[in-house]
């Protein structure tokens, strides 16, 4: 099925998809019980997408009142298709699309201003990928406090032990091998977690 807006101002449009198994977008059905569970609450919100892929978490969000969104992937493939979206919904006065490899740091967003106030992360499965990336972001002094952040991940994937690192798992939902993690940010920002490399 081709992926779609489910809501908001651009209610139905259509989103390129990046050829092949390499993307994995998420499924219509998902996203809208991810959105939700949120809550028409996405007015006014800075958001992140990151590993954005085709980008359709960080569009669904702009279609529904969120102010801005940066999209965060790596894949030139992704990023031309990712870049497309965003241009042919006429989001690029509020979408900033940013070819940065979020494995390895998220100094691109270090004291992003204003704050991040909803994350959305859904790295390839089975590569270990969720703990450093929550790392990063924590680093980068970017979330505001109390920002959510909704992961995706394979359900036999378990989220990093999460400690003192400033993150709490508010909920936890499963859909077929998905588990969507939602978690809260609490920390402040001027803390770091361990240093990181420049790209």
């Amino acid at each position: 099925m081709p992926l779609r807006i489910i809501a908001g101002e651009l209610r139905g449009r259509r989103l390129a998809t990046v050829p092949g198994l390499k993307t994995r977008p998420t499924a219509d059905r998902t996203r809208e019980s991810v959105f939700n569970i949120l809550g028409p609450t996405l007015d006014g919100l800075h958001v992140l997408d990151l590993f954005a892929g085709t980008g359709a978490y960080g569009l669904e969000a702009l279609s529904r009142g969120a102010a801005a969104a940066w999209f965060i992937e790596i894949g030139r493939a992704a990023l031309k298709v990712l870049a497309a979206n965003v241009d042919a919904l006429g989001l690029a006065d509020r979408g900033r699309v940013v070819r940065w490899d979020a494995a390895r740091n998220l100094n691109c967003l270090r004291d992003h201003d204003p704050k991040f106030g909803l994350v959305f992360m859904d790295p390839p499965y089975r590569l270990g990928l969720v703990a450093p990336a929550l790392a990063h972001l924590h680093a980068a002094g970017c979330l505001a406090a109390g920002a959510r952040l909704v992961v995706e991940h394979a359900a036999e994937d378990a989220l990093p032990e999460l400690g003192e690192s400033g993150y709490r798992l508010a909920d936890q939902r499963r859909y077929g091998i998905t588990l969507v993690s939602f978690l809260t940010y609490h920390a402040s920002c001027s803390e770091s977690l361990g240093a990181t490399d420049q790209v």
